[in-house]
């Protein structure tokens, strides 16, 4: 078997086998396809797309590229769910949790943040001394424990996608949906989940900027990972708006304790306690209205908030952040954003939000990069709300103040203030089973 021909038999249209797809990531991780002809076949696939039976067989094969976990000794029906990525996106901190409140077990790897879009594990980071690290016997300890743990994905794991995405990320091979597809679903199959919810983001703060493309995607990775034997289904949620009022690695912390003590934003609520109905839903504990039931009943007893508690201690954090959210420290410097004309705001860009709190240093642009948790954005104003002229739209954090007027620019750029009030749409739009 030849690269060549494999790379030609993508060229042309046809179809790949389960063979020929081992044969080339096997190849690739090893080193003995280089890099030259690996970004030849992305940019074939780019080009010609894939059928299920070979995403899949793509998926399957970024899996078994490295260790494949083995969670046989955690007690009890295992969850997990798995974003998109978006603004404002810290849903995994609440609906883990409350979903581990009510006796399914959540054995989470997630990653770290990279441009736009923060990482799960980037902001549990900013609590004091919790550790996001942890040998595979202690991981397993807690969840049989606590309900949940929640640590950083292991570099071991699916090897080739990390390799893959690195190449794809500088040949403009990203926005492939067999890609993107095997590359989400490869690391999540690599855990050892019995159900798996997606979360898939639509519109100008995600990587599927129609509902379209999103339902699309959702319905690829949803038959994968049946044919991976799981147990699946999707949600598609909206991302025009940043999720919640806080964006930005301790800010979104402080607004998940928040919202785990019933005290949330009206919107990441409302998506928060789909996701975790839905995942209760999925690991067999009653119907979607009965499993919406046990979710509100765990945020308003307290069992929710105790249960985040109870792994950050286990964790090695700081519980009293958890407690008393006015511990964390705060940024050095702020601003105000103020409006420069009256009226309703109409829309705004999401992503460009995210990309002010990325200058601001609650981001990174490559992985070497410095996170200043206390960095970030505090929204007083989202879409179909009216401002006056000089009202306060943010308020912007950093340890630098320097980076104040870039940052001021990028989300006043991304504010659209018109006289016509938007007619919004729902949060989560449909369902993929």
């Amino acid at each position: 078997m030849r690269t060549y021909d494999i790379i030609k038999k993508k060229r042309d249209g046809y179809a790949l086998t389960n063979e020929e797809i081992r044969f080339f990531i096997d190849g690739y991780v090893k080193g003995d396809i280089p890099d030259y002809q690996a970004s030849a076949l992305c940019m074939a696939i780019f080009y010609k797309g894939m059928n299920v039976d070979e995403t899949t067989a793509l998926t399957l094969a970024i899996r078994d590229s490295g260790d494949v976990l083995d969670f046989s000794k955690i007690r009890g029906v295992r969850v997990d769910k798995h974003s998109t990525g978006g603004v404002g996106d810290k849903t995994s901190l609440v609906v883990a949790p409350i979903v581990a409140s009510l006796g399914v077990k959540v054995a989470k790897m997630s990653g770290r943040g990279l441009g736009h879009t923060g990482g799960t594990v980037d902001k549990l980071e900013s609590i004091e001394g919790f550790k996001v690290d942890l040998d595979s016997k202690t991981f397993i300890d807690i969840v049989n424990k606590v309900g949940i743990a929640i640590v950083g994905q292991s570099a071991s794991l699916a090897p080739a996608d990390k390799m893959l995405y690195a190449l794809r990320d500088v040949t403009a091979t990203v926005d492939s949906m067999p890609l993107i597809a095997s590359s989400i679903m490869g690391k999540k199959l690599a855990a050892d989940d019995d159900c798996i919810v997606l979360d898939v983001k639509t519109g100008s703060g995600s990587f599927m900027k129609t509902v379209q493309e999103s339902k699309q995607l959702a319905s690829l990775m949803v038959d994968i990972g049946k044919k991976a034997g799981k147990k699946m289904l999707a949600l598609i949620t909206d991302m025009d708006i940043p999720l919640g009022y806080a964006i930005g690695n301790s800010l979104e912390v402080k607004e998940a304790i928040a919202t785990l003590n019933g005290n949330g934003p009206r919107d990441f609520t409302e998506v928060c306690v789909a996701l975790a109905s839905n995942m209760l839903y999925l690991a067999g504990h009653g119907s979607e209205e009965e499993c919406r039931k046990k979710v509100l009943s765990s945020i308003s007893d307290g069992t929710a908030i105790k249960t985040f508690e109870n792994m950050v201690t286990a964790q090695g954090g700081n519980a009293k952040w958890i407690q008393n959210p006015e511990l964390f420290p705060t940024a050095k410097f702020s601003r105000e954003v103020k409006a420069e004309k009256s009226g309703y705001i109409n829309r705004v860009d999401a992503e460009g939000y995210g990309i002010s709190a990325l200058l601001l240093g609650a981001g990174r642009n490559t992985k070497e990069d410095k996170i200043d948790y206390s960095a970030g954005i505090i929204l007083s104003k989202k879409t179909g709300d009216y401002v006056k002229e000089g009202e306060v739209l943010a308020t912007l954090y950093t340890s630098d103040a320097q980076k104040l007027d870039s940052a001021e620019r990028r989300f006043i750029e991304s504010t659209f203030i018109t006289e016509q009030k938007p007619i919004l749409r729902p949060l989560v739009l449909d369902k993929v089973e």
